[in-house]
């Protein structure tokens, strides 16, 4: 479940489940090559040294921010479906939602735009994720902001309408971004927590605090904090035994 704060009303809910993010498998190698325009032509994965350098940066620790990509991406921790496409989660009550305060009347595409208007149909398209990025490029072809505001994006899961929580400039810089890499996903992860105020509550390792603000109202009934916290376990224990071999 994929839940981030969203500024103008507080916790809003993603309904899709997170196992549509972190189920598919990238099929692309991971490199740091890129075309002449900047355009990744592989999936730039990030390093363990990536995770100390804004780890750092933000005074935490790297098994916390590991333990947030676990529930959100899952352990695999991907950011991408293919190079250049980030993974995402399009939900359609987001949409509906900001469709509303956008002035977008979504009823004139119900036909046109079905895919849009229905589940993610994995078998037609060959996974869910694939039919999740159909689903938002169709959105797209209606209204590119409110689609883009509607979707949950990368490693993170990060709701498109907290791009200026992100620090970036316009909508479009935030997709940009998203879509470069995943330490660019990462570093929009850190100005989102630095911005939204939930850095403290990541310092202290405060899951209950942290997924309260990330995941929203209903983080307790669906365990966000307790699997947050065995997983920044798992992590910590990890990088004890990396640092400190028998």
């Amino acid at each position: 479940m994929i839940l981030i704060a969203l500024a103008m009303t507080g916790a809003i809910s993603c309904r899709a489940s997170a196992q549509h993010v972190k189920e598919e498998h990238v099929t692309a190698t991971a490199t740091d090559s890129v075309s002449a325009v900047g355009t990744p032509t592989e999936i730039l994965r990030l390093t363990e040294e990536d995770y100390q350098a804004v780890a750092e940066e933000l005074g935490v620790e790297t098994a916390a921010i590991k333990a947030v990509v676990d529930i959100e991406a899952g352990k695999q921790h991907q950011g991408f479906f293919a190079p250049g496409k980030p993974l995402v989660n399009f939900d359609l009550s987001m949409f509906r939602q900001h469709a509303r305060r956008n002035g977008i009347n979504l009823s004139r595409f119900s036909k046109s735009h079905a895919v849009v208007f229905s589940s993610p149909n994995a078998r037609r398209y060959g996974s869910t994720q694939a039919a999740q990025q159909e689903r938002l490029r169709q959105a797209r072809s209606i209204d590119n902001k409110t689609a883009i505001q509607g979707t949950f994006w990368g490693m993170f899961q990060i709701g498109g309408f907290n791009w200026k929580l992100c620090g970036c400039e316009s909508i479009d810089e935030f997709v940009e971004r998203m879509s470069r890499s995943e330490r660019e996903q990462l570093e929009l992860f850190a100005s989102f927590i630095r911005n939204s105020g939930m850095l403290p509550a990541l310092k202290e390792k405060n899951w209950a605090a942290f997924a309260r603000r990330y995941n929203g109202a209903s983080y307790a009934s669906r365990g966000y904090h307790t699997r947050m916290a065995a997983a920044y376990a798992r992590h910590k224990k990890l990088e004890n035994a990396t640092s400190n071999p028998e």
